[in-house]
């Protein structure tokens, strides 16, 4: 265990500060600027739920090409489960920081841990206003047995939570692949066989136009899934930042690289920010859909027979060690995945 992480950590320290800490505070032109950004209403809200599914792939295709980015309703997660899972994550966050660290330090290979800011923060230049948790979305016993045991319904509670996520990842896979005309079991040949849940966890801010809860970026997912309790994530389109406006009981979806290089650019990842406030924390859970580190990831072939390949055809666990080297700098990512760069 990291010995001083507990200290680190965000949550044990952010409310003794009136100020905050100069290695928080991001150079002025990479600050968020205005906070106050309109809340989109116009991100697009599919209901999972309705019985005409062309329709449902058509919305669902038409918001991944127009933002990158939608919320989906009757997706059919219970607002029980989804109540008692926000519930538990914060009363993980909320717990003492020698408590929280302890829990996560027992998976020999690491794959469940907790950090601050990111998980190169040695050698970050500015760090981000946020704690994270994360570990394996898979839900047998050789991964459940390192997850958290507090809180007490941790375990239980998240496991049901990811079996129901995993099932809807799965449909809306189906339809994204549908749309694509890939037929709707394209990604059920490993392309999405090692997800992971991130929880992240901002603190309230004593000066939010000065940092920042996680930077632009893409993800480098298939696509990600997310429940959150309060706003704060913001989207990039046409020069400028807008806020997903959090609607009840919804989940927001995006559209991430790997997703973006096998529809060979007809889907693209939308790049996107946390912006932190000083009233409230803000509590997150991400399901992130990623291949194995073994899958290749290139753009599928039905969809390059009129449009040749805008990339090349790599191992995810190389595409990732790409991302990891430019996270932030999209320009850089696709210099080094696209096929003018072989």
């Amino acid at each position: 265990m990291d010995t001083v992480l507990d200290q680190k950590l965000v949550s044990s320290w952010f409310d003794v500060h009136q100020s905050v800490p100069q290695t928080y505070v991001f150079p002025p032109e990479k600050r968020p600027g205005k906070l106050k950004v309109s809340l989109c209403k116009s991100i697009p809200v599919v209901d999972l739920g309705s019985h005409d599914r062309r329709d449902t792939i058509q919305q669902i295709f038409k918001a991944s090409q127009d933002f990158g980015f939608f919320q989906v309703i009757n997706h059919g997660v219970s607002n029980k489960l989804l109540g008692d899972t926000m519930s538990v994550f914060k009363e993980f966050h909320a717990m003492p920081s020698k408590d929280k660290a302890n829990e996560c330090s027992k998976d020999p290979s690491r794959d469940c841990k907790l950090y601050t800011s990111s998980e190169n923060y040695a050698n970050e230049e500015v760090h981000f206003w946020r704690d994270a948790l994360t570990h394996p979305g898979h839900t047998s016993e050789k991964y459940l047995q390192y997850w958290p045991q507090k809180p007490t319904q941790y375990r239980e509670i998240v496991k049901r939570y990811l079996e129901e996520v995993r099932n809807m990842g799965a449909v809306i896979l189906e339809l994204l692949a549908e749309g694509l005309g890939l037929g709707a079991e394209f990604f059920n040949g490993g392309l999405g066989d090692s997800p992971m849940l991130l929880s992240n966890h901002y603190p309230p801010c004593p000066d939010p136009s000065l940092t920042l809860g996680l930077t632009k970026h893409r993800d480098p997912t298939l696509i990600t899934i997310l429940l959150q309790d309060t706003e704060g994530l913001q989207v990039f389109k046409d020069g400028n930042w807008i806020g997903v406006e959090p609607v009840s009981s919804a989940f927001v979806v995006n559209i991430g690289y790997v997703l973006q290089i096998i529809s060979n650019s007809k889907l693209k990842g939308a790049e996107h920010r946390v912006v932190t406030n000083s009233r409230v924390a803000r509590t997150t859970i991400a399901y992130l859909i990623y291949p194995s580190n073994d899958n290749f990831i290139e753009p599928a072939k039905a969809l390059c027979n009129r449009n040749p390949p805008l990339y090349r055809s790599m191992t995810f666990k190389e595409f990732l060690k790409n991302f990891k080297s430019k996270v932030g700098h999209t320009e850089s990512v696709l210099q080094t995945i696209s096929v003018s760069s072989s």
